[in-house]
């Protein structure tokens, strides 16, 4: 709790034009538990305070769209969001969902796995370096040294039961103080934990 109170975060203006077309743009409406997180989220984001928040769904339920709408909020606020997935066929999957999705919205995202060609792995590094990355897909390969972001607000970690404690700590300090958001379809013990101790 004194954590929580005494740690200065970002405070995002959640206000965004960009997450309102977003969602004007999806070809259904969001369910009312959908818009009940999405509000609670936006609470946190417009807050001083870092988030550190769960968000559990089952397989299927809409995690993802509600991930896409905070990550739209701090783009819109000048930030860089991180979506950290377990595995590449995750990542790759996630990123063309979401690049599905955002449409002709005029947000810039790039997907940054182990597998990459040098080259095309050189200009994603570049341009998370250089901001013009506003979202990034990934897996472990975020986590490394050579991946440095120009202002990085928002870190959302999927299946994050899956990942270490010192690899959360690591995309924590790429950035600010960033706001965390943490997505499973398992809410195992693990999990609920390292929610409330992070």
């Amino acid at each position: 709790r004194r954590t929580k109170q005494e740690s200065r975060g970002i405070t995002f203006r959640v206000q965004s034009k960009l997450a309102r077309d977003f969602v004007d743009g999806l070809p259904f409406t969001l369910t009312p538990a959908q818009t009940k997180v999405v509000r609670e989220i936006l609470d946190d984001m417009g807050s001083e305070h870092p988030m550190h928040r769960l968000l559990q769904g089952d397989v299927g339920s809409g995690k993802t769209v509600v991930a896409l709408i905070a990550m739209l909020v701090a783009v819109d606020s000048g930030y860089q969001a991180v979506f950290v997935a377990p595995t590449e066929i995750l990542a790759e999957q996630h990123f063309r969902t979401m690049r599905a999705l955002l449409g002709g919205l005029p947000v810039q995202h790039r997907l940054l796995v182990g597998a990459q060609r040098s080259k095309l792995r050189r200009d994603v590094l570049e341009d998370i370096r250089s901001g013009a990355a506003q979202i990034i897909v990934g897996t472990h390969a975020v986590f490394e040294d050579e991946v440095r972001f120009s202002r990085l607000g928002l870190a959302v970690i999927d299946e994050q039961h899956r990942f270490g404690v010192l690899q959360r700590a690591r995309i924590r300090a790429k950035g600010e103080n960033p706001d965390v958001l943490i997505m499973t379809a398992t809410p195992i013990p693990r999990t609920l934990s390292l929610t409330l101790y992070g």
